[in-house]
C-alpha cells in the first residue's frame, strides 16, 4: 500500500510539472527607456490562483510580487542603462492570459537633439546629436519640387552620448537644403531645422520635349546626372531614378510631368 502511495504521489507531481510547461509566455522585445511595465493579472481557471507563474527579464527571475491583479516589472533592479537591449519573459498559466498595459515604453522614442549640423559643398552631410534613448534610423531629406524627398536613410546609435553620422546627398544646381528625421511609434516625426548650402553644379535643362526614346539632361551643352521623377496625367509616378537620360520609351502616348534638378517641367510620349 505504501508503494501504491509513492507512486501516486511521483505521478502527481509529473501531472502538475507538465501543467506548468504548457503554460502560456509573452515576451516582450525592446530597449530600456527608463519606465517600467505594469501588467494586468487575472485568476487562473476557477478563480483558484493568479496567471503570472515567474516574470525574468534578460534571463533573471525577477523579485517583483507577482501574487496580485495588477502588479508593476521594475526594471531598475537589472542596472540597466538607457537603450540597453530589455527581454521580458511573463510566463503564466495555460487557461488565462495576463495584458500589458503599457508595452510602449520598451519601443524606441526619438529624443534626439541636434549638437551640429553642416554640409559641404558637394553634398556631405554631417551631424552630431545628444539625447538619443533609442536605435532608430535617420531619414535624410533634400527639398526638390516644392516638397521634401527622402535620399537616403543612416542608423542611429540610440545612445545618449554624442553621435557623429555622415551622409552624401546628390547636390542639385543652385541653393540645397537638406534635414534629417527620426520617426518612432507614435508615427509623430521629429526633424531637425533644415541647413543650406550651394552647389557647383550648373544649371541642368532636358531635351527634347517631344520623346520617342529618351529625355535628356542637359548643362553646358553636356550631358549630366540628375535625380529625376516621371508623372502621369493623373498625378501617378511613374518612373523615377538618376542618370544623364531617362528611358521613356515604355511610356504610353501622351503627356506627362518632369521633376529634374531642382526644376519642374513638361514632355509629351510620341
Amino acid at each position: 500500500m505504501k508503494k501504491v502511495f509513492i507512486v501516486f504521489l511521483v505521478v502527481l507531481s509529473l501531472h502538475a510539472f507538465r501543467g506548468n510547461a504548457q503554460g502560456g509566455v509573452i515576451i516582450l522585445e525592446g530597449n530600456y527607456q527608463g519606465k517600467n511595465l505594469y501588467i494586468q493579472n487575472p485568476f487562473g481557471s476557477g478563480n483558484v490562483g493568479f496567471c503570472v507563474l515567474e516574470v525574468k527579464v534578460n534571463g533573471n527571475i525577477t523579485t517583483d510580487e507577482t501574487n496580485s491583479s495588477a502588479f508593476e516589472i521594475d526594471l531598475k533592479p537589472h542596472k540597466l542603462n538607457i537603450g540597453d537591449k530589455v527581454e521580458i519573459k511573463i510566463l503564466h498559466k495555460e487557461d488565462c492570459k495576463p495584458k500589458v498595459l503599457n508595452p510602449e515604453v520598451l519601443k524606441p522614442k526619438s529624443t534626439f537633439e541636434v549638437v551640429s549640423m553642416s554640409v559641404d559643398p558637394d553634398g556631405t552631410v554631417k551631424w552630431s546629436t545628444k539625447s538619443e534613448t533609442g536605435k532608430l534610423a535617420f531619414a535624410v531629406e533634400q527639398f526638390r519640387w516644392n516638397k521634401w524627398v527622402k535620399v537616403g536613410e543612416v542608423d542611429g546609435a540610440g545612445t545618449p552620448t554624442t553621435n557623429n553620422y555622415t551622409f552624401k546627398v546628390v547636390p542639385h544646381s543652385g541653393k540645397n537644403q537638406v534635414r534629417v528625421r527620426q520617426t518612432d511609434y507614435s508615427g509623430q516625426p521629429r526633424l531637425s531645422k533644415p541647413v543650406e548650402f550651394n552647389s557647383d553644379v550648373p544649371e541642368i535643362t532636358f531635351a527634347p520635349v517631344k520623346a520617342s526614346k529618351d529625355v535628356n539632361f542637359v548643362a553646358k551643352d553636356a550631358p549630366i546626372e540628375t535625380m529625376y521623377e516621371i508623372y502621369d496625367q493623373y498625378g501617378n509616378i511613374v518612373k523615377k531614378g538618376f542618370g544623364s537620360k531617362a528611358d521613356v520609351s515604355n511610356l504610353p502616348k501622351g503627356g506627362y510631368f518632369l521633376n529634374y534638378d531642382n526644376k519642374m517641367g513638361e514632355f509629351v510620349k510620341k
